[in-house]
């Protein structure tokens, strides 16, 4: 009993303090926020701003909307008719900004959902406007848009003889199995149509191999949609057999050594720049605290640990190198870290342009069936693994990968993004504007310094200035790494302008007693009295109006 309530205390410990690191109170307390949002009378001043102050933002709210819906008419309207039919657009649309804002913004800042072309670094919507591309297609586009045309249609060219024959494998697959066995170092390798099917696989293989039931992922860490590892707010039910445990902290390794129930250990290394912390978005920027600060050596040290750990207790290492794959190093996070994992997930970017998702992993974690017990397996088929256009295309990709200008280019590259961003960073200072960006090489996020409850309006204010981001807006911003430095100053120009922009119209207004602490605190009581108010109309309301509502 006393081992057992030991091993408890120690688990709690390894928790993160915040609700990240409590899923399943997490998703309890989720289910009892209760929705409000700021009319137009209260919109502009939520902060306690003044009259003249909030009369300023409306002005320049208003102009933004007109140039905004008036510059993409065909885009916008085609977009809104999309929205009806496909759930993911209004899933997007209400995910922009905080809740409290949605349906004021909804109405008239605009945002279109559909593009018509990709040239260089910029995108074309159906009116005809072009902005450079900051969204990085979710992590797939590494090289540059053009690389990926290229991929594609190359690789359609090489699997038109055998179409979509399935079953049988594409000849060209041995180059791909040759080649990624090569890039990861390790034994095996399996062919998946998404990340999320591959951490599925991954994880499995490891609980089949080890005899063990429970997965270890971190605080704050996104490895896919799926029940197993999603734990907490997202996933409708809670994730059974799941820790969620502190990364970068003594307390986690301590529970990988003392426990007997782990089967895996999941790293995704992009957590490198905001450990512990969610993926940034601008729908939960509530305030300036948004922090995120990378450290090589720091991180380095942690994955070494954890390597150590797992090797002395029979866990399996996955890295999930979906999003952060190829981007850092041609081989992946391992080679830019130097850590070797027992399993480790690509996606994204392998594809050269098209779904896919790969496992590869060291021989006694890759097998799938025991020789001395026929019929216990572990199953996992799927009638699009290793389609013939996939793999052409995935060749293409790796094929590019080899080619010395190519690797040579990541010799430099965390020294020319971080100079770029020291660049704009400098730029952004010498002009007295709250805001900076932090950056882990191509990826990079948008802090903000003086406290606001509305720096989620600077999104709009890039886009008015032809800047495309994704629907989390200015918490990832990834570039290709073709972009040219004519291009980078293009781009920093405009991200300067549209935050002048914003200034100007006392967004970024300062009251005295202005602080994340004081933002916080009346967000607090404004949830507070919408509770009251949500429990004052159920007691009082008839069963037909509760179930509406």
């Amino acid at each position: 009993m006393i081992g057992k309530l030991w091993a408890r205390l120690l688990l709690s410990k390894a928790k993160h303090p915040s609700l990240r690191g409590h899923a399943k109170m997490a998703l309890r307390v989720a289910r009892h926020i209760p929705f409000y949002e700021h009319g137009e009378a209260e919109f502009f001043s939520t902060d306690g701003a003044p009259a003249e102050v909030a009369e300023r933002r409306r002005a320049g709210f208003e102009r933004l909307a007109s140039l905004l819906s008036g510059r993409a008419v065909e885009t916008l309207r085609r977009s809104a008719e999309l929205e009806d039919g496909l759930p993911d657009v209004a899933f997007v649309n209400a995910h922009r900004v905080p809740f409290q804002f949605r349906r004021y913004v909804a109405s008239r800042l605009k945002v279109g959902c559909l593009v018509a072309e990709a040239q260089g670094a910029r995108v074309r919507d159906l009116d005809g406007n072009w902005a450079y591309d900051l969204t990085g297609s979710y992590g797939v586009n590494v090289f540059g848009h053009e690389f990926y045309k290229q991929s594609m249609e190359r690789g359609m060219r090489r699997a038109l003889d055998l179409g979509m024959t399935l079953g049988s494998y594409p000849a060209l697959i041995e180059d791909n199995v040759r080649r990624l066995k090569a890039i990861s170092g390790m034994d095996g390798v399996s062919f998946h149509m998404s990340g999320t099917e591959a951490v599925m696989q991954a994880v499995r293989l490891a609980r089949y191999h080890t005899g063990r039931s429970h997965v270890v992922r971190f605080c704050g860490a996104y490895h896919g949609w799926w029940d197993g590892v999603q734990a907490g707010v997202g996933n409708p039910r809670p994730a059974h057999e799941v820790y969620t445990l502190k990364e970068v902290d003594p307390d986690t390794l301590r529970v990988l050594r003392t426990r007997d129930d782990i089967a895996c250990v999941l790293v995704n290394p992009i957590q490198a720049m905001h450990p512990n912390g969610a993926p940034a978005a601008d729908s939960t920027l509530v305030a300036s605290d948004r922090t995120a600060h990378y450290d090589k050596a720091a991180y380095g040290r942690w994955l070494a640990d954890l390597r150590k750990v797992c090797d002395d207790r029979r866990i399996a290492l996955i890295i999930d190198d979906v999003f952060l794959g190829f981007r850092l190093a041609a081989g992946g996070t391992q080679e830019y870290y130097d850590v070797r994992a027992d399993l480790v997930t690509y996606g994204k970017t392998l594809g050269g342009g098209l779904p896919v998702g790969v496992v590869c992993g060291r021989r006694e974690f890759m097998k799938r069936f025991r020789d001395d017990r026929p019929v216990d397996v572990c199953f996992a088929r799927g009638t699009f693994n290793s389609h013939p256009v996939v793999m052409a295309t995935m060749n293409e990709f790796l094929r590019h990968l080899d080619e010395p200008a190519v690797r040579d280019g990541y010799s430099e590259l965390d020294e020319r993004w971080d100079a770029r961003a020291a660049r704009l960073n400098e730029a952004l200072e010498a002009r007295g504007l709250p805001v900076r960006v932090a950056n882990m090489a191509s990826i990079w996020t948008v802090l903000y310094l003086a406290p606001s409850r509305y720096n989620w309006m600077f999104q709009y204010y890039l886009r008015a200035r032809e800047l495309s981001l994704s629907w989390i807006g200015t918490g990832r911003i990834i570039f290709s790494h073709d972009l040219r430095d004519e291009d980078f100053a293009a781009v920093a120009a405009r991200f300067v302008a549209a935050a002048e922009d914003m200034q100007q119209d006392g967004f970024w207004w300062q009251g005295g007693v202005l602080t994340n602490q004081s933002i916080k605190r009346r967000i607090l009581r404004e949830l507070v009295t919408a509770l009251a108010r949500r429990q004052t109309r159920l007691s009082y309301a008839p069963a037909r109006t509760i179930l509406l509502e």
